[in-house]
């Protein structure tokens, strides 16, 4: 065995730089000395989550001026909320420290009987990736409705889900969207299917929330303001530490009486925060007027990345560049080749053949395995145009490498 030879040959603390990698029948070994190299090139592109806060933030943050905002009395926090309700065109706002306590308190005051039910996509956050709190911990159940590619799904599915009028069934108190769209790859929900699901949710009288962690986003693809979009929707939740760029929290935004109910549930829940205008300030920069510039070059870094990937024409790595919507790449893998993880493990790698390549230019790539055959790639306002090229180098001889 390959594993036994190297244990034979090799001290303990030399085995850990190596890694196995498959291509088909065919083992490669592949050195990580070089990862902490004084010229190593890191290039994280696992989440737009991993931003730190700008020069501007940190000011903003070191001079804000707090109060108890528990007693409604943090003016940073006060001003960051009423600056969120303006940008959607809604009445007020809630700030809460993560998108996924957002959700969860929208749900708790849309779905006020146990044992209500919320449809949602099954790709969803709220699905896959909240730990099933709405069930957990609001005793609301999940009917899911299978995601399209676009991140929307069949109206006609969901009308025909609606449920309410027979006494051994939930009743359909709130349905879910969102947008971005994370797994079909950061999609911007096309605004004439949101009209389309308001009027079907209007006529049943169910309410609409949206998840729009990534809401901003889309409002820069489509060139519409967020208000538009979120136009018909009781609630919205939106996350200021993705695409935005701050460090911590989210806004919960909906009408005066929706947001006194979910000042309540945020307490509950523990999520009343004391003099957080210290954050919040950070908030108020990252929706202040440079947002739609910094989400723009984000949004063509990541076309960037995706037509080069593209124009190798590999049949074992393509990205669907027709549909290359924000600021979420997605590569999809022909597993019969390398998996996600495999492909992913390769690109955090260096190679002795890439050391005599590229020389002093070593880099590395941080991506993330959405599932077997397909890896997410996220820009974010922390790269520069020299990562961005850096990870194309490395991404294209990577594929370069399988395709040989």
């Amino acid at each position: 065995m390959l594993t036994f030879h190297i244990k034979r040959f090799l001290p303990f603390k030399k085995l850990a730089t190596f890694k196995t990698i498959w291509y088909k029948n065919k083992r490669t070994m592949y050195s990580n000395e070089a990862i902490t190299h004084k010229e190593m090139q890191v290039v994280d592109l696992r989440s737009d989550t991993l931003t730190k806060p700008n020069a501007l933030m940190r000011k903003a943050m070191f001079e804000a001026e707090v109060g108890d905002d528990v007693m409604g009395e943090d003016p940073t926090v006060m001003a960051l909320e009423k600056k969120a309700a303006s940008l959607l065109g809604k009445e007020a706002a809630l700030f809460v420290p993560s998108g996924t306590m957002a959700n969860l308190i929208a749900i708790m005051r849309h779905c006020n009987q146990r044992g209500s039910e919320i449809i949602v996509g099954d790709s969803s956050h709220i699905f896959k990736y909240e730990q099933g709190n709405s069930a957990q911990i609001a005793g609301v159940q999940l009917r899911t409705l299978p995601n399209k590619v676009d991140g929307t799904f069949d109206l006609c599915e969901l009308e025909r889900n609606i449920r309410g009028d027979d006494d051994h069934e939930p009743v359909t108190a709130l349905i879910c969207v969102e947008n971005t769209h994370n797994l079909c790859g950061g999609k911007a929900l096309p605004l004439d299917w949101l009209d389309k699901l308001a009027h079907i949710a209007n006529l049943r009288g169910i309410p609409l929330h949206m998840d729009g962690a990534r809401l901003f986003n889309a409002s820069v693809y489509q060139q519409v303001p967020p208000s538009r979009i979120v136009r018909d929707f009781a609630s919205i939740s939106f996350c200021l530490s993705k695409g935005l760029g701050a460090p911590i929290g989210s806004l919960l935004v909906g009408s005066k009486q929706f947001i006194k109910g979910a000042r309540r549930s945020r307490k509950a829940l523990g999520g009343g925060m004391r003099q957080v205008g210290i954050i919040a300030a950070a908030g108020l920069i990252a929706i202040g007027e440079s947002w739609t510039e910094r989400l723009t070059k984000d949004h063509a870094r990541a076309l960037k990345i995706a037509h080069a990937v593209v124009n190798l024409q590999s049949k074992k790595i393509t990205v669907d560049i027709q549909n290359q919507h924000t600021n979420i790449i997605l590569l999809n893998i022909d597993s019969k080749y390398m998996n996600a993880q495999e492909f992913c493990q390769r690109l955090s790698t260096v190679t002795d053949q890439e050391k005599t390549i590229f020389g002093n230019k070593l880099v590395i790539v941080r991506a993330y395995p959405k599932n077997e055959s397909s890896v997410r790639l996220v820009t974010h306002c922390d790269l520069t145009d020299d990562d961005v090229d850096a990870a194309i180098q490395k991404i294209k001889s990577v594929i370069q490498e399988l395709e040989s």
